[in-house]
């Protein structure tokens, strides 16, 4: 799953990499080191301009709501559950399909976090201990350094009991596409710990290589088959992950010092 990632590159990085030909400065988002559900988050979308005479898809940065809230949903309380996609199911499932036929994004980040459920840890939860022990995080990112693209979902939903020119009537809302994690050997593995993703976590975002990025985006592009063999997983090899501080547990800490990475898992913590 994706539960919570960073996201600390500056728009006009992002605008160079993505080939963005439209985002507005006063949408800036300030970096992010410990993004969790609910927060406005940086989407990349092709999507024509608002009243603009040319009606050609624009590549755009915007500043999305992260927990997709359905079109034809009555309230917006079930946003925060709805974080994640599953790429197996997305093209069928009424809260997903019509999105990923017409309204698909890339979400930037530097790397995501996850927490190992270890053998010990599911032991303890079996056996119906009250005091779950400490997870330890790992953040997982490309290892050459470059974006982390994940794949997402937005959609729109109308606050009706707001006026139409109401700046809040419009929620523009998305998800991450999750897939299931890999099994292959990590590209750098931490000497102590996972060696592959999957020994982490049993899910992960659905990373997009470059050579994914225009037709991922391409509104025109609404053929459910079509789209499903854009999800293929990346190629293996290409992600490292390291152990980080339990302070990105709590979503009051934020700052550069949560990607630090630790020589292994913290004191009383369970692998």
């Amino acid at each position: 799953m994706c539960g919570r990632y960073a996201s600390s590159r500056r728009p006009e990085d992002l605008a160079g990499i993505f080939e963005i030909e439209k985002w507005e400065p006063e949408e800036t988002l300030e970096p992010d080191y410990n993004v969790a559900p609910t927060k406005e988050v940086y989407a990349v979308l092709d999507r024509p301009v608002k009243d603009a005479d040319d009606t050609r898809p624009v590549r755009q940065l915007r500043r999305l709501k992260w927990g997709l809230v359905p079109s034809w949903a009555k309230t917006p309380e079930g946003a925060a559950r709805m974080i994640n996609a599953r790429a197996e199911t997305v093209h069928e499932k009424p809260s997903y399909r019509r999105a990923f036929a017409t309204r698909r994004c890339i979400l930037p980040a530097d790397g995501y976090y996850e927490w190992v459920t270890g053998k010990q840890e599911r032991d303890l939860e079996v056996e119906g201990r009250k005091k779950r022990p400490r997870k330890q995080p790992y953040f997982v990112l490309p290892a050459d350094g470059s974006v982390f693209a994940m794949a997402g979902l937005y959609e729109f939903w109308r606050d009706k009991t707001l006026p139409e020119d109401h700046p809040g009537a419009w929620w523009v809302t998305c998800s991450v596409i999750t897939t299931e994690a890999e099994t292959t050997p990590l590209a750098v593995a931490p000497a102590e710990g996972p060696h592959a993703l999957a020994e982490i976590h049993p899910r992960m975002p659905l990373m997009l290589t470059p050579d994914r990025w225009d037709a991922w985006l391409d509104p025109a592009r609404t053929d459910a088959d079509d789209l499903r063999e854009l999800l293929a997983p990346p190629p293996a090899g290409l992600m490292r992950a390291f152990p980080v501080s339990t302070a990105v547990s709590s979503v009051r800490n934020n700052g550069p010092e949560l990607l630090k990475e630790l020589d292994g898992p913290e004191e009383g913590t369970l692998f």
